[in-house]
């Protein structure tokens, strides 16, 4: 790619980056509907993009019985987050597992294959729809507000940095076989922005946090991030695709802008509800 070729990439990415941005800060400070809205229209957006990624080759995608379960139980995840009643986002994930065992038995006879496809949709909506949900209720708790965006911060601080480190200084492969491009420099300079950025807003906005559990919460959250970010180049690689989908110029798809926040906000979650505020 000649330099002008990056130039422009890069200023595609930049101006796409920072109009999603906007839109991210507006609905996190609405919160309720509006942020609710946001995710699940980045659910459907990103379960679309899954199944691309996953499903067997010549197979129509919106129309199997299967995938329709999925957005179906994507979207109840959604709802019952915008409730505020986990239990009932528990309640849909087992009826999911629930729906995907009849749907199973009606093919199982002429595709043995099936139970394949079953474990494929169970894991997309546990990897996409479930971690979405839980920055629902994260925003929804007390503070929820400086939580989400100590949590995007952090995340897209290590993205950016981790990024433009690696290519100005990356020499060592960190998974060559999953992803060729990132670099174990790329990746020790997004950590490094995680901590920076995660002390800064426990100095700034949340005083009452130690300076220890700030730091913990920074590195999990942070390698958490790093291992979705594979996982995610996982899936490509696996399907021989480069991006799972085009809807952001310069950046792909949406599963490839929010592949580190969805593994990264269980962590955050889990943090947040049980060690911070136990």
């Amino acid at each position: 790619m000649t330099a002008g070729a990056q130039g422009q990439a890069h200023l595609k990415r930049w101006v796409t980056g920072l109009a999603a941005l906007a839109v991210l800060i507006a609905c996190v400070i609405a919160g309720g509907t509006t942020f609710s809205l946001l995710a699940g229209l980045g659910c459907f957006a990103c379960q679309w993009e899954y199944v691309r990624l996953v499903r067997p080759p010549d197979t129509r995608r919106l129309t199997q019985p299967l995938v329709l379960a999925g957005y179906t139980a994507g979207l109840g995840v959604i709802l019952a987050a915008h409730a505020g009643r986990a239990d009932i986002i528990l309640a849909v994930l087992s009826l999911n597992g629930v729906a995907c065992g009849l749907l199973s038995l009606q093919r199982f006879p002429s595709d043995r294959t099936v139970l394949e496809a079953v474990a494929r949709q169970i894991q997309g909506v546990c990897y996409i729809p479930l971690p979405l949900a839980l920055l629902i209720l994260l925003r929804s708790a007390p503070g929820g507000t400086v939580w989400i965006f100590l949590l995007c911060a952090v995340i897209f601080a290590g993205d950016t940095a981790a990024l433009y480190a690696g290519t100005l200084w990356g020499r060592h492969k960190l998974c060559p076989a999953i992803s060729p491009g990132k670099t174990v420099e790329g990746a020790l300079a997004g950590l490094a922005a995680n901590l920076a950025v995660g002390m800064a807003g426990k100095a700034l906005f949340l005083p009452e946090v130690g300076w220890a559990a700030a730091l913990a919460f920074a590195a999990a959250v942070g390698l958490a991030g790093q291992v979705g970010d594979l996982f995610e180049s996982e899936l490509k690689r696996a399907s021989s695709v480069k991006d799972s989908g085009g809807l952001l110029p310069g950046h792909g798809g949406v599963l490839d802008r929010i592949d580190a926040l969805l593994f990264a906000a269980p962590v955050a979650f889990v943090f947040r509800m049980v060690v911070v505020c136990a």
